[in-house]
């Protein structure tokens, strides 16, 4: 890092006096290539000078130093404008940097975790790591019990022996009916899922997964919702390609448009996973199965163009960046949802949905319509089951006309 600054003479000087010199210094490198400025790598350098001039004065063992120790430091140094600078998620970093380098101890789970971040941790290692649940699946099943559990409870202890049918019943009535069905199916599933957890490690006498009641779902009731092909190539065109941003979100959107890509399909996409010689591209789907597909020459060519002039440079392999400081992969799905619903809202269009799977589905009825089997369409959405691609059957204007039954009949209703 010293080399790094060396024509920055502010920056070395504070790194020579410094008595964590090497750790602050292998700190900001890591800031560095995550793509903040100059001048932010030298407020954070500053901050944690300050910091170890503090812990010198007070006599404070380097080795000692934990969450404690950077708030009394925040609070009796009286840095102004600490929060605007965010001073304290940087000292939060750097302590992050001092135990993944083993100088410090991990911080000890103390009595003060609330019950409910108790059970939150030990019920989403549960999903994640015996269920095999993703991370994005977990949170939402979180998101209906954290509701569930603060309704009944509030900020008392959480007497988990004390649900009975009741608790149950009165929650979904609340709730369940102002959702759509995949969402109260949703909802019913987590809980069932969330008793059985409790009983299978001793929470409550009884398994009441057993109760909680049903949501009718039937398969195929829905019709899928999709655009015309003119207006998907409206929503395409309403990326700004004369920006980085916008050729990144129109190589998204190409992704989802024309390969049918989840958008946590996208996400999860790394240099690694295009093939240029054979032009295939490999993704991570559902259930971590992985299929190759061919790349087609539009969107090879938009990738490219992206990965070589927009792309910040950076360590991470993931091909789709955020494009400001910290430079890195999007979080989860939801970016990509809001990168496709911007694009929508910026068309001007009034789609019957805005997120990711609008491009799906319209992929695949513009298939239907062109005369794709359902074959080819389940292969290209990557179903495994054919089962998956039926509902796009109801969608087939032409095909159900050819084999629904004239009305009234000739002869007259009888």
């Amino acid at each position: 890092m010293r080399e790094c600054f060396s024509n920055d003479h502010v920056i070395a000087e504070h790194l020579k006096k410094n008595v964590l010199a090497s750790q602050i210094a292998t700190f900001l490198a890591f800031v560095s290539d995550l793509g903040y400025s100059p001048s932010t790598i030298r407020t954070k350098l500053e901050l944690l000078s300050s910091l170890t001039r503090w812990i010198q004065k007070n006599d404070v063992n380097i080795f000692h130093i934990d969450e404690n120790i950077t708030n009394r430091f925040l609070s009796e140094s009286g840095r102004k404008g600490a929060c605007r600078r965010g001073d304290q998620k940087t000292l939060r970093c750097f302590l992050d940097h001092l135990r993944t380098e083993s100088l410090i101890d991990s911080p000890v789970l103390t009595s003060d975790e609330s019950p409910l971040t108790s059970i939150k941790n030990r019920y989403e290692y549960y999903l994640r790591k015996e269920r095999g649940l993703s991370a994005v699946t977990a949170s939402r099943y979180w998101l209906v019990l954290q509701r569930f559990l603060l309704e009944r409870f509030n900020d008392g202890p959480l007497l988990f022996c004390e649900l009975g049918q009741q608790d149950i019943d009165s929650f979904l009535l609340r709730h369940a009916h102002e959702r759509t069905p995949k969402v109260a199916l949703l909802m019913v599933t987590t809980m069932r899922s969330f008793f059985h957890f409790l009983f299978r490690f001793g929470e409550t006498k009884h398994d009441l997964s057993v109760i909680v009641p049903t949501v009718p779902s039937w398969r195929l009731t829905e019709v899928p919702k999709y655009l015309n092909p003119d207006e998907l190539e409206t929503i395409l065109e309403a990326c700004d390609r004369t920006t980085s941003v916008g050729r990144r979100d129109y190589s998204i959107l190409l992704l989802i448009a024309r390969l049918g890509l989840r958008a946590g399909e996208v996400v999860t996409l790394t240099l690694d996973d295009i093939n240029w010689r054979t032009a295939e591209l490999m993704v991570r789907g559902k259930g971590q199965f992985c299929d190759c597909l061919p790349l087609p020459h539009e969107i090879g060519k938009t990738l490219a163009t992206y990965l070589r002039n927009d792309r910040p440079i950076c360590s991470s392999r993931r091909i789709f960046l955020r494009m400001r400081a910290p430079l890195r992969g999007f979080k989860d799905s939801t970016s990509v949802s809001t990168i496709v619903r911007r694009a929508v809202q910026r068309s001007g269009l009034n789609t019957p949905s805005k997120g990711a799977h609008l491009l799906r589905h319209s992929l695949a009825t513009g298939m239907l319509h062109n005369g794709a089997s359902m074959a080819e369409i389940g292969e290209l959405l990557r179903h495994r089951s054919p089962n998956s691609t039926e509902i796009y059957a109801k969608v087939d204007i032409e095909g159900l006309r050819s084999i629904a039954r004239s009305w009234p009949e000739k002869g007259g209703v009888r």
